[in-house]
């Protein structure tokens, strides 16, 4: 900084001020920093900063379990969101994977209650809780992403799982499809019981009963959902009435599914159409393209992010709580009406 400020011709401290307070300093001068700092290469260091400022600008983002999803680009794609925004407003992120093993739980507590980071934004799962500590307690501003935690008081962003699912199985049921098979998620998690919860109002509004659907999967994680899909194929053939379309709760299991299909001898959507959850960019690639409820992964994630920024600076005493962010239905060659 020292060397900056003598190519600029201006004291340390008003190099200070204008690379931490720009507004601070005027155009003429700052031009002249900015032009200094750019001839000699120089970056400030934001560990020093937040020590001086006795402030972390760091970020932290609990992840629910590996990174690993498959064919889903969903986690990328909330990530570099994520990380635009907080880069933007000069925060730094953190990647905390969450394996829900003590260990990693602790980790992640000693983080948060040791102040290593200024705000957490938790992905999909629920407050890590180890030794009597509980995320909830670090007096750290929180938000959490894709699951609705607002009945405990933590401002959520989530998408509309229920209402979108129900608006394409009624699609479905309108084009005349009366038997389902859906591929479900682990049993009890937010999305699964959500899209569920959306087929069943469908079927009801429609004047049909729930044994119009067959549940398939509930024992594994969405992250294994190319396995899901698997297990849903031979489940497919073990059934004596056939459904005649499939709604999966995510891509994974929709592509593997109807891969298995193929190799059966069965054709999408002649002998069977098919949709999923997620919209990854790769559905317009299969063969044929695959429906999808396309989530809005970087509105959500820039939602997130501005929530907790508030917090931070408490500019919002009393945050919305339920942040719903509309999912976008898109129809392609994988859906049609009974053959």
């Amino acid at each position: 900084m020292a060397d900056v400020a003598r190519l600029a011709g201006v004291a340390i401290s008003t190099v200070s001020r204008a690379l931490a307070n720009p507004g601070r300093v005027n155009e003429k001068t700052r031009r002249k920093i900015d032009a200094a700092a750019k001839q000699l290469g120089y970056t400030p260091n934001a560990m020093a900063r937040s020590l001086r400022v006795g402030k972390s600008n760091t970020i932290m983002i609990i992840l629910p379990g590996s990174l690993y999803y498959g064919v889903s680009q969903i986690i990328p794609q909330v990530l570099q969101s994520i990380n635009k925004a907080l880069i933007q407003n000069d925060y730094n992120l953190m990647i905390a994977n969450l394996d829900r093993d003590v260990e990693s739980e602790r980790h992640i507590l000693d983080l948060a209650f040791g102040g290593t980071v200024r705000g957490a934004i938790i992905l999909s799962s629920k407050l890590p809780e180890v030794d009597g500590r509980s995320l909830a307690n670090a007096s750290l501003p929180i938000v959490s992403l894709l699951l609705d935690m607002s009945d405990v008081g933590l401002p959520s962003v989530v998408t509309n799982d229920r209402e979108a699912v129900r608006e394409v199985t009624a699609h479905l049921i309108r084009l005349g499809h009366r038997r389902f098979l859906y591929l479900a998620g682990p049993e009890g998690n937010y999305h699964d019981v959500e899209r569920y919860s959306g087929v069943i109002e469908a079927l009801k509004e429609a004047g049909l009963s729930e044994s119009a659907v067959v549940r398939s999967g509930g024992n594994l994680d969405y992250q294994q959902g190319v396995d899901i899909g698997v297990q849903a194929a031979g489940d497919f053939a073990d059934l004596a009435d056939k459904p005649t379309a499939v709604i999966a709760t995510s891509d994974d299991m929709a592509i593997s599914f109807m891969s298995r299909m193929q190799r059966l001898g069965l054709t999408i959507p002649g002998d069977l159409p098919i949709v999923s959850f997620d919209g990854s960019p790769v559905c317009a690639f299969c063969s044929p393209p695959l429906s999808t409820i396309e989530q809005p992964v970087e509105e959500m994630g820039q939602a997130a992010v501005a929530l907790l920024l508030a917090a931070i600076d408490r500019s919002e005493q009393e945050p919305k709580m339920r942040n719903v962010i509309r999912s976008r239905f898109i129809q392609r060659e994988s859906m049609t009406a009974p053959t």
